[in-house]
């Protein structure tokens, strides 16, 4: 008799098999001729249940450039597993023919020429052309938002994250979880979340003080679609207090909870859920480790790390969707639902091209809207990049590079750090730098840009501790960004070592001296989770620098020794 676990493996072979992961048959194509709305689209409908998921839209309602990664390590038992595979390797694992449309969207190699030719991805309206179309076909779907939604830009920063409510609730989506929105702070949050028309999740949003499930945070929802009782559990981002500050959302707490979600699924099980979905923003590699904890769940909608993945991943029973980020991906999951157990699936990624999916008129409107105020600022050109600006890798970007110059030049450091987040859009060079483009870059309610001194020795104390939360070998210590970017400081980093023995060899580029543990140096920094935190705001800094820089160039980054990887 095959088991359960054999027939979704079987599943997953033929949906590969026929396409239904998009990129290898359709990639071939157009190659060949003009990539098509239509073909970016096709899908064979399967089952009875369809689920649309987006996630981590850092609030880019326009099209933008995204570049994916070049490296994307993975360590302990993810070592080598996808999505810690990239570039030409990442290909040929998943069938995907060099020069394609999927190449463009899913591998960092000849971004540049590849984009020039492409265009650009994403755009709320284009979104919403893919899901009224999958909504055309399955009436019934679910639209489920994996949260950092209202985060990211100028427009959300002015508005507190209103432009984005309107769009969103312009989509119509069935439910939604968190994690930057809690930076808005938690006053604002409860606001938002007060009115919103669809459900707002999170079995791990807990009351700080009293130690029980947040009220206004429901940890599921049951949807009654194609003949099938559906569970949707929200789980939020787990570490809120670590990676951001705490005290924006003082009477929240947070954490992984897998014995609580256990519960969960085995209380909405038992009141006779056919089909289990986990609308997570934990992060790829810790959601691998919950689905082989907890028992019971069918489909985890994976965000947080930015992953795009062209097939879901199965652990034990269940499968992990990975949708990407910034809009640029939608993912539609057709599953056959029967006798109160998912039988089967068929998956989609949908890349977003935005030169070739046309734009929803009614969504393009309220997005116009939202902008019409700040069109003036948005637009004005600061500079200009002679350089391909993105912000993916685990130890540097070009985007990156230029704020720690900046921070350098503007706050007369000796060293620069920069935080390893993920969000932000990529520029072409030659390209204008516009206001709204740093503001991508940078935009968060804390974005002081402080200058302190700090020794030697916890400068090396600070490092240790970040490469710890990317590199520790249990994903459940993993926060899921990318390793604090440093300018004017070099430094050897074995990830194999255990913490506090990782980074060596640390020296300040600009004297080409060892860092010494009992010297003091000036440092610049931004985005401190620290209450008070004073200094210029970020974008101001980075505005500046770029002003007197009129035209940026970012030289190659050689600055980091990586061992074991």
């Amino acid at each position: 008799m095959i088991s359960r676990r054999d027939f979704l493996q079987t599943s997953m072979a033929a949906s590969a098999i026929l396409g239904a992961s998009g990129f290898g048959k359709w990639g071939r194509l157009a190659a060949q001729q003009a990539v098509t709305q239509d073909q970016l689209l096709q899908f064979e409908a399967f089952g009875n249940v369809s689920l649309i998921h987006i996630t981590d839209i850092h609030a880019q309602l326009k099209p933008i450039y995204f570049r994916e990664p070049s490296i994307n390590i993975g360590v302990g038992p993810n070592k080598g597993a996808v999505p810690h595979i990239t570039g030409a390797e990442f290909r040929r694992m998943y069938g995907i023919e060099d020069g394609s449309y999927a190449h463009y969207a899913l591998s960092s190699g000849d971004f540049e020429a590849l984009a020039r030719g492409y265009g650009r991805v994403g755009g709320l309206d284009r979104v919403a052309t893919v899901i009224n179309q999958i909504r055309s076909e399955r009436p019934d779907a679910l639209l489920l938002d994996g949260g950092d939604t209202w985060h990211g830009s100028y427009t959300c920063y002015q508005t507190q994250g209103q432009d984005m409510v309107d769009v969103m609730n312009a989509l119509k989506p069935d439910a939604m979880t968190f994690h930057w929105e809690f930076t808005l702070g938690s006053e604002r949050v409860n606001e938002i979340v007060e009115g919103l028309p669809f459900a707002a999740l999170g079995q791990n949003i807990f009351d700080a003080e009293w130690d029980e499930p947040a009220e206004l945070f429901p940890p599921y929802k049951f949807f009654e679609r194609g003949s099938a009782k559906i569970a949707v559990i929200g789980q939020a981002f787990p570490y809120m207090p670590i990676a951001n500050p705490g005290w924006m959302f003082p009477e929240y707490a947070f954490g992984i909870r897998d014995e609580h979600m256990q519960e969960i699924v085995d209380k909405v099980r038992g009141q006779g859920a056919d089909l289990v979905v986990v609308l997570s923003h934990n992060g790829f590699d810790v959601d691998k480790k919950m689905a082989s904890i907890v028992s019971g769940i069918d489909v985890i909608l994976s965000g947080h790390t930015h992953d795009a993945l062209p097939e879901p991943v199965l652990v034990g029973e269940t499968i992990i969707v990975a949708s990407g980020s910034n809009g640029k991906f939608v993912s539609r999951v057709d599953l056959d639902v029967r006798n109160g157990r998912m039988m089967g699936f068929r998956h989609k990624l949908i890349p977003i091209l935005s030169d070739v999916i046309a734009p929803d008129p009614e969504v393009s409107a309220v997005i116009d809207g939202v902008r019409a105020p700040f069109e003036e600022a948005l637009g004005e050109v600061i500079g200009k990049t002679d350089s391909l600006l993105y912000r993916r890798g685990n130890f540097n970007g070009t985007w990156d590079d230029l704020i720690c110059d900046a921070l350098i030049s503007e706050r007369e450091a000796d060293i620069a750090l920069s935080p390893g987040v993920r969000w932000g859009p990529s520029i072409l060079p030659g390209q204008d730098i516009t206001r709204e483009d740093i503001w991508n870059v940078t935009s968060m309610t804390y974005g002081q840009a402080y200058r302190t001194e700090m020794t030697g020795e916890f400068l090396h104390v600070v490092l240790e501790d970040v490469a710890d939360n990317l590199f520790n070998p249990d994903p459940y210590y993993q926060q899921g960004g990318d390793m604090v970017r440093t300018g004017g400081l070099g430094y050897r980093i074995d990830i194999t070592q255990p913490q506090g023995s990782r980074i060596t060899d640390m020296t300040l580029l600009r004297s080409g001296e060892s860092i010494d543990p009992a010297k003091t140096y000036q440092i610049a920094g931004w985005a401190s989770v620290n209450e008070g935190t004073e200094g210029p705001q970020i974008w101001d800094v980075v505005e500046n620098h770029i002003r007197k820089q009129g035209t940026v160039s970012v030289p190659q980054n050689d600055s980091v020794t990586v061992v074991g990887a």
